[in-house]
């Protein structure tokens, strides 16, 4: 698919989408609306627009291009909100990029990006070997008018935490609730290279085995947005890593209406989830690989064993 959708694009529109691999615009992803490179969907054809939802498929899960599209949508609902009072909104301004050639044992990647939305994946030997950094929001987190009110995108990663925190009891809630007041934002931001944050929160050690089952469906909703294989490879390495060192942690008033945080973070990795702008109800959540963003380690480990 990646072929396809390059080899539709006439020369001005693919000098526009395409980078060499190691331009640093590929390390450039933020979630904000923004100025940014590649190629527009309001710049695309008909046509060309069902080849770029298909590149998108291509390293999505179901859910995953469900959550992405329907983000995308909300741009209407807020230019109807705001009636200009707020940055520019435009359903169309998301931007796709190539970095590097598509070839079928190659290393490239692509990205697809505009406000509330980045998907950056990294293709290493003709297979998809990274999904990270991988961004999410919505405002409204929650379509409270119109013919749309009641849809909430990231509707499971709110209702999931809060799962989890129920399930504890007060001991364990004592543990993993670190700080009244939730941040204004997930605590990550757009760093290039995600760093560990404070170790706190309750030890997936130190929870019963139900915990345990709704821990790791809270994590597999984030890593369930990428395609089935990507997904798997990372919950493996989730394993390995040991999931008794994955812990919890919440901030932010408990009950629902107010502004909360959450975040998940193991040796391998960091989610973190932010509902607190706009009266707790503009949602921002990050999925980050400590290693393996822009598939750093596996491109680290290919250049070290294959000759250049």
């Amino acid at each position: 698919m990646l072929f396809r959708s390059l080899a539709g694009l006439d020369d001005t529109q693919r000098k526009v989408a395409t980078f060499e691999f190691k331009d640093p615009e590929r390390l450039n992803w933020h979630f904000i609306p923004r100025d940014r490179k590649g190629l527009s969907w309001k710049q695309m054809s008909p046509a060309q627009r069902h080849l770029a939802t298909s590149l998108l498929a291509s390293g999505l899960s179901q859910r995953g291009l469900i959550k992405a599209t329907t983000i995308m949508s909300l741009e209407q609902i807020l230019l109807e909100l705001e009636q200009g009072r707020g940055p520019k909104r435009d359903p169309e301004e998301y931007y796709w990029s190539l970095f590097g050639t598509p070839a079928p044992k190659g290393t490239w990647g692509w990205r697809v990006e505009g406000h509330h939305l980045s998907l950056n994946f990294t293709v290493v030997d003709g297979s998809v070997a990274s999904a990270t950094p991988s961004f999410l929001g919505t405002n409204p987190a929650e379509v409270r008018q119109g013919p749309r009110a009641g849809l909430r995108v990231l509707a499971a990663e709110e209702d999931l935490g809060r799962d989890l925190l129920r399930s504890l009891d007060p001991e364990q809630r004592q543990t993993a609730v670190v700080a009244p007041t939730a941040p204004p934002d997930v605590l990550s931001g757009a760093s290039r290279k995600a760093e560990p944050l404070q170790p706190e929160g309750l030890a997936a050690a130190r929870m019963t085995d139900a915990q345990q089952a709704l821990l790791r469906k809270l994590v597999e909703e984030y890593l369930r947005r990428a395609r089935p294989e990507v997904a798997d490879a990372d919950l493996l390495q989730i394993e390995k890593a040991g999931w008794g060192k994955v812990a919890f942690a919440w901030a932010g008033p408990t009950e629902p209406g107010k502004g909360h945080y959450y975040r998940v973070q193991g040796p391998t990795f960091l989610l973190e989830y932010d509902n607190t702008q706009n009266d707790a109800n503009h949602v921002h959540a990050v999925w980050r690989e400590f290693h393996g963003d822009f598939g750093d380690d596996v491109l680290a480990r290919h250049y070290r064993e294959t000759p250049h």
